[in-house]
Parts: structure tokens; sequence; C-alpha cells
């Protein structure tokens, strides 16, 4: 099999690694200033660039020229940001995979609520920037706060929080014709979670369900330290989210691949769907996931793009797992004070100071991810303005 990766971002070396050890000619596509990162080059045929920022239509020019001379059997998004340039490619050079329809409910928030809603799935409150009479009308049912999010990001980038009817303005004022690329909707409090799957032939064959501790939004707009956990196995929320998760991926159409579904909890114990994305969670949460089970998300996708319906899920533990990550001071924290024999991994990446344990022991994690999230707090978190992508 010949694989075509797609990078926008240095991420994924698990993923090219294993496909490679499985046998594919593996070929990476990312762009320019990611050239001198640290590709795993040994199991790459090798490595193409585009120049930073390139429109889609020059990512397809491209990818055409050089399939003149080179056969590519799958086309795989490494990041959140190319999952609708692969859906394109394959689309254009008719490859098997998710195409751009299925794609828009794994990125557009819009469309993912709407088909989820349309299915009767429970989701926020929302309406489409669009029509100005119904933003309106919206408003006027739906009492503030609400968030306006940019319908193509990830994570908590771009967000919102609008207070009022006048603010609301004043910002799509400032959009101005990128206004359109946004979506209205009721803000929930409530706990946020995350269930990160494994797919084949429309079969959840493993996932495992988290809980955030500080909500994203509220550590990428007012820093701290982010959490997540496993959550109790086989109890209510566990149970609860599996159910609702193998759901969202039926009715949205997820055939193959991994996943990444964020959910809220509301007071009242009502689950919502917030997004659905077709990748790997970021923040360390696949080695969170390899810690708490044996199994690498990277490399189990890689195995099911290469053995397709032949795919087996291998053998797992039933540990639980806990990651936490903050934005430090120092560009190269020291964390080697937090020496508990739980702790799976010392996050190395520049201006951030980061842990995963791994235990037997739900209450264990509990009083690690307590204890390490105060130091960490104290010794070596910071914050920075937030910087936005364009939603488009």
């Amino acid at each position: 099999m010949r694989v075509l990766a797609l990078a926008s971002y240095f991420k994924g070396e698990r993923f090219l690694v294993q496909a490679h050890r499985r046998g594919a000619k593996v070929y990476l596509f990312t762009q320019a200033k990611l050239l001198d990162r640290p590709w795993p080059r040994q199991a790459l045929v090798d490595v193409f660039a585009q120049p930073d920022g390139s429109p889609l239509h020059h990512t397809l020019h491209a990818v055409a020229y050089l399939a003149r001379t080179h056969v590519f059997d799958r086309v795989v998004a490494l990041d959140d940001y190319d999952v609708e340039t692969a859906a394109a490619l394959r689309e254009h050079l008719r490859l098997p995979g998710m195409g751009d329809t299925t794609a828009r409910y794994f990125r557009d928030k819009l469309a993912m609520r709407t088909r989820a809603g349309a299915a009767g799935l429970a989701v926020p409150r929302f309406v489409r920037v669009l029509n100005y009479d119904e933003l309106r009308d919206f408003m006027e049912r739906v009492p503030p706060p609400w968030m306006l999010k940019p319908r193509s990001e990830a994570s908590a980038a771009g967000i919102t929080k609008v207070q009022s009817p006048d603010q609301l303005w004043r910002t799509l004022d400032a959009l101005g014709d990128r206004q359109s690329y946004f979506l209205l909707e009721k803000y929930l409090p409530g706990d946020v979670y995350h269930v990160d799957s494994i797919v084949q032939d429309r079969r959840v064959l493993f996932c495992e369900v988290h809980r955030c501790g500080t909500p994203p939004f509220d550590v990428a707009h007012g820093g701290g330290v982010y959490t997540s956990h496993t959550v109790q196995r086989g109890g209510p929320v566990d149970q609860g989210l599996r159910a609702f998760n193998a759901r969202i991926l039926e009715e949205l159409g997820m055939v193959q691949g991994v996943c990444h579904v964020e959910f809220i909890r509301s007071p009242d114990g009502t689950l919502y769907m917030l997004e659905t994305s077709a990748r790997v969670g970021g923040a360390y949460t696949a080695d969170m996931v390899e810690a708490a089970t044996g199994l690498n998300l990277w490399e189990e996708w890689a195995n099911v793009e290469i053995d397709g319906a032949a795919y087996q899920l291998p053998p797992r533990r039933t540990e639980y797992g806990g990651l936490l990550m903050t934005l430090a001071r120092e560009e190269h924290p020291d964390v080697s004070a937090y020496a508990d024999p739980e702790v799976w991994l010392r996050a190395d990446e520049p201006y951030h100071a980061g842990l995963v344990v791994h235990s037997p022991s739900f209450e264990r994690v509990q009083a690690l991810l307590s204890d390490y999230a105060q130091r960490l707090c104290r010794d070596h978190s910071t914050t920075l303005p937030a910087m936005d992508r364009p939603a488009h």
C-alpha cells in the first residue's frame, strides 16, 4: 500500500513509523516551515512540501502533478486542519476513504450540529451566522451568554464568549465577510468530556472516555493547567458516553479510522455533543490512552488503514490514565521532581510543562492530578494572549 500522509503540523510520527513497519510505502506532504522538524525519514519514501499557507487548489495541483509519476492508494490527514484537504484529494483522485460531504461532519461545527440535531442527538441550541433575522430571533428565544464559534477550527481556537446582542453585532462587524464562517450557540456550563475511538467498518472497536478538569476554553483564554483523566470504568457516565459516542459516529457516517469527540454534561445530567473530529486527540491524549491501555492510537490507526476489514484489536489493559499540560515560563522546564512511579511520560515540548500518569487505581490518578496541578501552576505556569487563526 502506498500512503500519502498530509501534515500541516508536526505530529503523527508513530503513524508514519507503524505504516512503514507494516510494509506500506509512506510519503509525507507537508509545509515548507516544517521540513526541518525531526520527521522519521527512515520510514518515508519521500517528503514533499508546499509553500506555507497554500490554498486548496494549489494542493490539488501539486498532488496531481506528483501522481503523474507516483501512485497513491490512500490519503491520510494527520491533523484536524488536513481533514478537508484529504477529503478533497480523495474526491479529485477518486481514492477510497472519507469524501467531502462526510468530512464536513467532522470539521464544520455547523454541519455536525445540523446533522446530529436532525438525527435526534442532543446538541446545544445554535444558529448559523448568516441571516440577521434568524440571529435576532435566536437571541430573543435563547438567553445569553452565547458562544461565537468558528465553524472549522480545532479545540478552543477562535471562540468568543458573548454576553449581549450589542457585543455580538460589534464582533460581527469586525469579522466582515468572514462572519458566515461562524455559528452562535447557547453557552452551557458543565463538565467537559472527550471520547477517543478506533472505528473499523462503521463499528466502534475501542474507545476510552475521559473527563477534563478545567474546561479547555477556560484554560485557553484564562491560563492554568489543562487536565484530563479516564473516568470511572463501568460507571453511568462511562456507559452513557460510550453509547452516545457510538450513535454520533454512526449518524455522521464514520467508516474507518480514529475519532475524538467532545461532550458536555450539564448540571442536570444531560449529555450534549460539542464537537466531532476524525483525528487523534491532541495535547498528549494518545499518550494518556497508551498509558492506561497499552494501545497507541497512532499505531492502531496505521494498522486499520493497512488491514482494513481484517483488522483485529490487540489485547489491552484497563488501567486509568491522567494528563496535565500548561504553558511554561521556561523554554525547557525541569519536571524531574515529579518522580512518582506512576509517571508515564514527561512532555518534551518547548515552553510547556506536562506529564502523563497511570495507575490501576482511579483514586491514585485523581490524587496525582490534584497534587501535580497545584505544583505545575506554582512552579511553571504562565499565560500568553490567545493567537487565533483565520476562520477559513
